[in-house]
């Protein structure tokens, strides 16, 4: 009898996410169990657990899957753009990413409101992202004589919390395009003004 051969453990993984993130789509984050996705692969819940400790660990390590492939939300802009339009292209390009994720994969949206006390790793790293982004526009305006700030990684937080309204997926999905984006030109206009008057 000629033995299979032994897949590696990442192949096994990403088998078992691939897996997980299809049953999601199908059935929703809710009705699919870890004993569903096993039986799906046609392999015992333990080699799951082996790999994923909890559900919670499954939707992490979909969600930074899906978050970290965003590349284009974080792409360069035109560096003749003033600090301010920067700012707001860079909302609205994080925006827009949100609204399509929302749209075209609710189950993730769903997967956010059940493990929403979980504190994922995946959305950390996100927001790190953002915050780095915004770090760099705030130093570049600082650079041009525009910006009177102190400490650019704290005014980055501070606006990353200011932006959440806009770009936390619980907080837009009750909200329509054109309601936020006035909301994102508002705030981008107050925290443009307040970066000029050094109130950071």
């Amino acid at each position: 009898m000629v033995r299979r051969p032994r897949r590696k453990a990442e192949e096994t993984r990403e088998d078992i996410l691939s897996m997980a993130e299809m049953l999601f789509r199908q059935r929703g984050y809710l009705a699919v169990s870890i004993a569903d996705i096993a039986g799906a692969l046609h392999m015992s819940p333990a080699n799951v657990f082996k790999h994923f400790h909890s559900k919670v660990a499954l939707v992490d390590a979909i969600a930074g899957r899906h978050l970290d492939n965003a590349t284009e939300r974080f792409a360069a802009f035109d560096q003749n753009l003033p600090p301010k339009d920067q700012l707001l292209r860079f909302v609205l390009r994080l925006l827009e990413g949100h609204l399509q994720d929302i749209q075209k994969n609710p189950y993730i949206f769903e997967m956010v409101l059940s493990t929403i006390e979980a504190k994922l790793e995946a959305g950390n790293r996100y927001r790190a992202r953002i915050e780095l982004k915004l770090d760099e526009i705030i130093r570049e305006g600082i650079a041009e004589g525009r910006y009177q700030c102190r400490d650019p990684e704290r005014a980055a937080h501070t606006v990353a919390d200011l932006l959440a309204c806009v770009l936390h997926p619980i907080l837009i999905a009750r909200d329509d395009k054109e309601t936020l984006v006035h909301r994102a030109e508002n705030i981008v206009g107050f925290v443009d003004a307040a970066l000029q008057n050094n109130a950071c």
